[in-house]
């Protein structure tokens, strides 16, 4: 009878067809919040009439109702989205960076939105995005700019540390300055922080020199003190509470108190929401990972039992770990990275509503165990008409590189330029620590995007090339790479298809210009093509699957190296990437 009574309160001149999926969605709702608490206040039936029901019950019911047109998109199989982000009519698609932007955090200043993502080896390193309504991102710039100041070992002398580098962190706004925070599993955590988002950042600084930690967020009080958490993922993942000193470049060691040890519990983030101190992170369960969240009304507890705020949900890459964020209408939304990895896009990023439940954040569509299930569709946060994508084009006018572009690696200085040749970039060869893209120094890549049609193309000069010289365009997720591009043996050029160390030798190449291209779809399988005009493309070399490897999705690159000498160099014209939104 109640869900007769609330049925006829809301759907009030819906048609027939919608009233059937109302009605399947408040029966739902309401069983749903029996199990969570919801149903608080007492109510009465007299004269088959609802006198008195819960306010919240019927905020439940609109909160599910807004966004049924969330479920109205039907799952698509993993990776097979044939569009993606702003749909131009105020709703939204997930995921909203079909990238690899892993390890997202976010924050808003005033009406600007604000994200991080690692980046593991390449330099520079930690990402930093922007939006104006939490779906369309472009990329501001980086934190670290040279990331061997993290370790030497990250080095183009060195390279020998995939997998490795700038770990997950989080960005924060404190005394009208940027801060962010992050780890590297081998040396600790580091710091750095700003007054304008886009730089310039201060040199980074180490505030933790300990081995086997990850997954680092700061936090404020009211007070204005500083805290750090973190996962001790060496010790069993235990998260350990630190205060930071008043600048916050270091951890009072005394202050130490671990607050959660789970199954690989990490993700950390801390939160101060109406008195309460939430910790959200991520932990193992049977199936796969799942958020979680704590709370309390000290920071250093006793926290409650932690409570499960998202299915465990393995078919869609378990979107489990990122940074909640509040709009400026209120709305609660959860920009997440899907985090199971072994993937050639890498950990791409969706965003889900936030529903307040019992003083419960859920992510995403509540079940009737009142925990969130993944949503592919909902209205956009923020009005706005301007669609924007991360960028991926340069004409190498500018005398930086845009942002887009990250180094395999710490460069080699000497070795590049963006001056010697007006609009043109130079890549001088030298010899690699072994014959192959991935020990090469001065690889310049950007990521790929899993999009219904991708095309890269790129315009290279190649007379300077000299004997024992590679250069080229290729796709590359560490160990796997492949790539297309001319090899000068003497003083005779040809064209090369790379699988790995296994080269394919193409026709002679008398030209001094070359256009190089990349083409693939949502599958994944690039088709490399070359022109001696730009105009008429020919296929070489086999179909490649762009491949997933050591945590990260897969990389466009730029190269060019000599097994023989430091000599020879090749000019960039332009990098042109295009992908179907």
């Amino acid at each position: 009878m109640f869900l007769s009574l609330v049925l006829s309160v809301c759907s009030d001149g819906l048609l027939q067809t919608d009233q059937l999926i109302l009605k399947n969605k408040i029966s739902t709702i309401y069983n749903a919040s029996l199990r969570v608490g919801i149903l608080t206040s007492h109510f009465f039936i007299n004269n088959m009439k609802l006198r008195v029901f819960t306010v919240s019950i019927i905020a439940f019911v609109f909160i599910n109702l807004s966004s049924s047109g969330q479920s109205a998109i039907t799952a698509p199989a993993w990776g097979n989205w044939t569009s993606w982000g702003d749909q131009r009519d105020g709703t939204f698609r997930n995921p909203v960076l079909p990238g690899d932007y892993s390890d997202i955090d976010c924050i808003r200043v005033g009406d600007d939105y604000y994200a991080v993502s690692s980046t593991f080896q390449y330099s520079p390193g930690f990402v930093i995005l922007h939006s104006k309504d939490l779906v369309n991102w472009s990329i501001l710039g980086h934190v670290v700019n040279d990331i061997s100041v993290i370790s030497p070992e990250m080095n183009w002398d060195r390279m020998n540390r995939y997998g490795r580098g700038v770990w997950a962190g989080a960005i924060r706004y404190h005394q009208n300055r940027f801060w962010v925070y992050f780890g590297d599993p081998d040396e600790g955590y580091f710091m750095s922080s700003s007054v304008k988002p886009e730089g310039p950042w201060e040199p980074v600084h180490k505030v933790w020199a300990e081995k086997g930690w990850d997954d680092c967020s700061p936090f404020w009080d009211d007070d204005g003190q500083g805290y750090l958490i973190g996962t001790n993922f060496s010790d069993g993942y235990k998260i350990h509470l630190f205060k930071m000193s008043a600048d916050g470049k270091s951890l009072l060691k005394e202050s130490d108190k671990v607050i959660h040890q789970s199954k690989g519990s990490e993700a950390n983030k801390l939160y101060k929401i109406n008195g309460y101190y939430y910790h959200l992170f991520s932990e193992v369960r049977a199936g796969g990972r799942a958020l979680m969240m704590e709370r309390a009304r000290k920071i250093t507890g006793p926290y409650e039992t932690p409570q499960q705020l998202s299915e465990v949900q393995l078919h869609f890459h378990e979107p489990n770990q990122g940074g909640l964020i509040q709009t400026t209408k209120g709305d609660w939304y959860f920009l997440t990275h899907h985090g199971t990895g072994d993937d050639w896009s890498g950990r791409v990023v969706s965003l889900l509503p936030v529903h307040w439940i019992a003083g419960w954040p859920i992510i995403g569509s509540p079940d009737t165990a009142g925990i969130g299930e993944m949503v592919w569709s909902a209205k956009k946060p923020v009005k706005s008409n301007r669609i924007i994508s991360p960028q991926t084009n340069d004409e190498f006018e500018a005398q930086v590189l845009q942002p887009q572009w990250e180094w395999n690696y710490q460069p080699r200085q000497d070795k590049w330029s963006l001056t010697e040749r007006k609009g043109w970039l130079r890549l001088y060869a030298f010899r690699p620590l072994a014959d192959n893209i991935l020990n090469a120094g001065n690889t310049l890549t950007q990521r790929t995007y899993r999009t219904t049609h991708n095309e890269a193309s790129v315009k290279i000069d190649i007379s300077r090339m000299t004997s024992g010289q590679k250069a080229g365009l290729s796709h590359f997720g560490a160990p796997n790479y492949s790539a297309i591009g001319v090899q000068c043996e003497g003083s005779v050029k040809n064209l090369i298809f790379m699988n790995k160390e296994v080269v394919t030798i193409g026709p002679e190449i008398t030209v001094d210009n070359i256009w190089l291209k990349s083409v693939w779809g949502l599958d994944g399988k690039s088709h490399y093509s070359y022109s001696p005009d730009g105009v008429t493309f020919t296929p070489f070399g086999d179909s490649y699957q762009l491949r997933w490897g050591a945590y990260r999705g897969d990389r466009l690159a730029l190269f060019t190296y000599n097994t023989k000498d430091d000599t020879g160099s090749v000019d960039v014209d332009y990098f042109h990437y295009a992908y179907t939104k």
